[in-house]
């Protein structure tokens, strides 16, 4: 007699999840499959940094307006099906660029951890987030160049973000087991520490990196310490 599969199931039964089926494998084939996933995954990050590289040069050459698929696929030698594949409009592109911004702020107050903040602690951060963002200093002059596109910029991870870092740096700030004088301090130097570094793409093009960084940090040091 023959069975009758029941409704909503299937005669054959689903396929494993992918680490299930690599282990069913021999070792040596099973090994070599989870290392193609995982050069896969390495090629697409490093296609997708090289479209952010290549939109950041035209954007700041040419500004974003000025700027088209076609060129930046042609930038990098791929037709503008392979950008698709990784973002889908140039807007998305210009947000990828604008969200490391955002990953900056982000990892420097998510080190901070719940400890009330101090001065010397505020100072180290500011020193990290100096170092990182000055090896991005073409990143502060496209958005220097293309302030009024970015100022429309909206999503719903970008406001998101946007606000968590906003959040977290209320939170410090508000922190009443620090002194109000220390929260001052610690403000001025955060505006100083991100003004010098957005101004330094326009106003310093020219300026040696490794001195315009002692010069910034300098300037963190004498607004927390008085």
């Amino acid at each position: 007699m023959t069975q009758t599969a029941q409704p909503g199931t299937s005669d054959q039964d689903p396929a494993p999840p992918a680490d299930v089926a690599d282990d069913a494998l021999p070792p040596k084939l099973a090994q070599a499959t989870k290392a193609k996933r995982r050069a896969l995954a390495h090629d697409a990050t490093s296609t997708r940094e090289r479209i952010l590289d290549a939109a950041l040069d035209l954007f700041v050459a040419q500004g974003y307006d000025g700027t088209s698929l076609r060129q930046i696929a042609e930038q990098l030698g791929v037709t503008k099906a392979a950008l698709y594949y990784h973002f889908e409009s140039k807007e998305d592109i210009l947000r990828a660029l604008h969200m490391r911004l955002h990953d900056f702020g982000k990892n420097a107050l998510d080190s901070a951890g719940d400890e009330p903040m101090t001065l010397e602690l505020w100072g180290q951060l500011l020193d990290q987030v100096v170092d990182q963002m000055l090896v991005q200093r073409k990143l502060f002059l496209m958005h220097e160049r293309n302030q009024a596109v970015l100022e429309k910029l909206h999503s719903e991870e970008h406001d998101a973000e946007h606000d968590d870092i906003q959040n977290q740096f209320r939170k410090i700030l508000l922190d009443t087991r620090v002194p109000e004088r220390d929260r001052v301090r610690m403000a001025a130097a955060f505006g100083a520490a991100f003004a010098g570094l957005f101004l330094a793409g326009e106003s310093f093009p020219d300026s040696d990196t490794a001195k315009l960084g002692d010069m910034l940090r300098e300037c963190i040091r004498d607004v927390i310490s008085g």
